[in-house]
């Protein structure tokens, strides 16, 4: 048995889900397929894959190996490309996920400027609020905000500040007035962001005074977009992010609420498996995105040089 060959199947099936799916993609029958993901087992000893007549899953032996398999593949595929070809070359397939907001916002441009530079990559970016083990599901690199709390096979790297904003329509704001104190929140229409704050409490700092506020959120979402949308609309005082924020705060058409208070500073980080080796594709981008957005990303610039708190 070809135990590389193998071994790229398994990733796949893997990353897929799905003999058929895989075999469609490597240009190899069903049969084939899972005849190579028999002999791999036979050969590890060892259970990889769940079968059912609707899914393929991991067993607890198959999610063990895939992460070191994944490398020993990538390892093989650049050492492959290396022979005869100019090592600065970036080619393949790079899959990246990303919340969705982040992502149509910003890194849909930096990463299809960075596809420019290197013709022969083919990026794919997943679009995606919830918080993907990027090792499970074979994505050689997820932007997160924070990290996954149980990181253990990944390396993490902050990319980006995501800074909180408290911001409303001048016409919400005219007909409510507007909160002089995080205490005075209770009496307003709040809109939530359920994926930066615990629960319906929104933390506050100013100096050393701390304060903890709980809500009743008129109007909440996983996706800061449709927040935005609703604060454009004179809903209420939204939970906002600089880098959706910062263009309608610059030109008024929204208005920042509480400015001298700060509200917790997260980072986008970018999660990738925790190998020896990290890929020539994900160093190249993770560079080419703190180049981007560091030492200060261009919302946050905005909004200082428009002399308004990023918070």
């Amino acid at each position: 048995m070809d135990q590389l060959r193998a071994m790229e199947i398994f990733v796949e099936v893997a990353r897929l889900r799905s003999f058929s799916a895989a075999g469609r993609q490597l240009g190899l029958s069903r049969a084939l397929v899972s005849k190579h993901i028999q002999q791999l087992e036979q050969n590890l000893g060892a259970r990889l894959l769940h079968r059912s007549t609707r899914e393929v899953s991991l067993t607890d032996s198959g999610q063990a190996f895939l992460a070191p398999c994944s490398a020993s593949v990538e390892h093989a595929r650049q050492a492959r490309a290396a022979i005869g070809n100019d090592s600065n070359i970036l080619q393949g397939s790079l899959r990246i996920q990303a919340p969705s907001s982040f992502g149509t916002e910003w890194l849909a441009d930096a990463l299809a400027r960075f596809a420019l530079q290197h013709p022969q990559l083919q990026p794919s970016l997943h679009l995606d609020d919830q918080l993907l083990d990027p090792v499970r599901y074979g994505f050689d690199l997820s932007i997160r905000v924070g990290g996954i709390p149980d990181s253990h096979g990944l390396h993490m790297r902050s990319i980006a500040p995501c800074r909180g904003v408290l911001c409303a329509s001048p016409a919400y704001l005219e007909q409510h007035g507007s909160p002089q104190h995080p205490a005075e929140l209770s009496a307003h229409r709040c809109l939530h962001f359920q994926h930066l704050t615990q629960g319906v409490q929104w933390e506050f700092q100013r100096g050393e005074e701390r304060l903890s506020v709980e809500i009743q959120p008129a109007f909440s979402s996983n996706n800061g977009k449709v927040l935005h949308q609703a604060a454009l609309l004179g809903v209420g005082i939204a939970y906002n992010t600089s880098f959706l924020a910062w263009r309608d705060l610059c030109e008024g058409r929204l208005l920042p609420v509480l400015a001298d208070w700060q509200l917790p500073l997260n980072h986008f980080t970018a999660l990738y498996p925790a190998t020896r080796y990290v890929s020539p594709k994900v160093r190249a981008l993770i560079d080419y995105l703190l180049a981007q957005y560091q030492p200060e990303p261009a919302w946050d610039k905005a909004l200082r040089e428009a002399g308004l708190s990023a918070q």
